[in-house]
């Protein structure tokens, strides 16, 4: 068998962006994949007759936005859910105080005034700081200088921490100042109806893809590399590794000679999450039909504090919360029965009888998959933006780095993913081309 001119470890979304971009321009390309499916972190069930998202869901903004371009150059289907960035507003949020009682209109708009307003002094606050200093450090330096009373502080600190467990799946304190940098959400935000899958399908089409292909070591040097896999060896004159940050850092994959400086202290300053999905399917709403989102304040909420209605999707009243950081680590161990009723228990504190058991569950385990040991990458204090895109410099002329973590624009996205996917394909053929090659038909 002849040797192919780039292997690529990994048939998420980065490693299908290059491999097929690499194809379409006369490259010949093997994709190696673990996984007994394509798709990595992009995950769609379809069993029970339904469609979830295990993975991503949303994209994050659709103005200016190649991924959204690629869907709909793909004709993927999506429905407008604009609260996936933890907006305080913007989208009609029920908000439900300490004592249960939810916030009127006028109660609602002064929070998210508050939040809007801290967030305004955060910015600059952060702007003034190198890295080594951590999100919740430049919070309580930033709300002690606005000089409000300690309720209405602590509401805006509390809804600042739950943000970065959602953006990030990391406590505050344990993220530099700088991990959110990149939080902001240019138009709306979408999701999809048919899976987020759908794309990975379709980046896929024509490739050369080896399922179940385990990989332990990766040589590499002047004359090409040798990937090593339970199921043989394969040379090539490139590879592109795309598998997470979690995995790279486990040793699982061995890389000969080890990754060099800058690469290498990049690697060292991220990590990866703890983050899990739940998704509840009820007989019947018990939610308002005007809200987006139900968001808990107060201690009631340290865990369970925001649910989002995703009746749009299919028509099934379903919600789903997410378990992040010091909840996602203590549930890891816990079966799914008593995950939920942990759930129930918060939804029945605010709604009481009216919430009815589940008709679904399915929750994530990301945390124990062998293939991630996480959901996506995060910024440890110390760490710098900088960071994401030294991860990707090319080692050597024959060894590339892509994958969300390896792009400062937009990290731990899907985004982020396809952009460093193009940037390797674009490295490797020495030359810039068109992102719109993904999805435009050939001649």
């Amino acid at each position: 068998m002849s040797r192919p001119d780039a292997v690529v470890v990994g048939a998420g979304i980065a490693g299908l962006t290059v491999a097929r971009l690499l194809s379409r321009h006369g490259r010949s390309v093997v994709v190696l994949e673990a996984r007994d499916r394509i798709g990595g972190r992009v995950h769609t069930d379809r069993s029970d007759g339904t469609i979830t998202d295990l993975g991503a869901s949303w994209i994050h903004g659709i103005d200016d936005a190649p991924l959204f371009d690629a869907v709909r150059g793909f004709g993927m289907r999506s429905v407008e859910f604009t609260v996936g960035s933890y907006q305080p507003d913007s989208r009609p949020i029920a908000y439900y105080g300490p004592d249960g009682r939810r916030l009127d209109d006028a109660g609602a708009a002064a929070f998210a005034a508050d939040v809007r307003d801290c967030d305004a002094h955060l910015s600059r606050r952060i702007a003034d700081i190198g890295s080594g200093t951590s999100y919740a450090a430049a919070v309580e330096e930033t709300l002690g200088a606005v000089g409000w009373s300690a309720e209405r502080a602590e509401r805006v600190r509390e809804f600042l921490h739950h943000r970065t467990e959602e953006q990030y799946g990391v406590d505050a304190r344990d993220l530099d100042a700088h991990g959110l940098d990149d939080d902001e959400t240019l138009g709306d935000e979408v999701i999809f109806p048919d899976g987020y899958g759908v794309l990975a399908d379709s980046l896929a089409v024509g490739l050369d893809i080896r399922l179940g292909h385990f990989v332990s070591r990766i040589e590499w040097g002047a004359d090409g590399v040798a990937v090593h896999t339970d199921r043989g060896v394969v040379g090539g004159a490139v590879t592109v590794v795309t598998v997470p940050v979690g995995a790279l850092k486990s040793g699982a994959i061995v890389i000969e000679p080890p990754l060099p400086e800058p690469v290498a202290g990049a690697l060292g300053r991220l990590e990866m999450n703890d983050f899990e999905k739940i998704f509840l399917r009820f007989p019947e709403k018990f939610w308002d039909d005007d809200v987006y989102a139900i968001r808990r304040q107060g201690p009631a909420g340290a865990w369970w504090h925001s649910w989002y209605d995703l009746t749009a999707l299919h028509g099934t009243p379903t919600v789903l919360t997410f378990a992040a950081a010091d909840c996602a680590r203590t549930i890891r161990g816990w079966d799914d029965a008593r995950i939920v009723g942990s759930v129930l228990d918060a939804l029945r504190d605010i709604y009481g009888d009216a919430v009815a058991d589940p008709t679904q569950v399915q929750i994530t385990r990301w945390q124990d998959d062998p293939f991630a040991l996480g959901s996506y990458a995060y910024m440890t204090v110390g760490s710098t933006t900088a960071d994401h895109d030294v991860l990707a410099t090319p080692v050597g002329g024959v060894l590339h780095l892509a994958g969300e973590a390896t792009w400062t624009d937009d990290p731990a996205t899907v985004t982020a993913a396809l952009m460093s996917g193009h940037r390797a394909a674009c490295s490797i053929l020495g030359r810039d081309i068109p992102i719109e090659d993904l999805w435009t038909p050939t001649q």
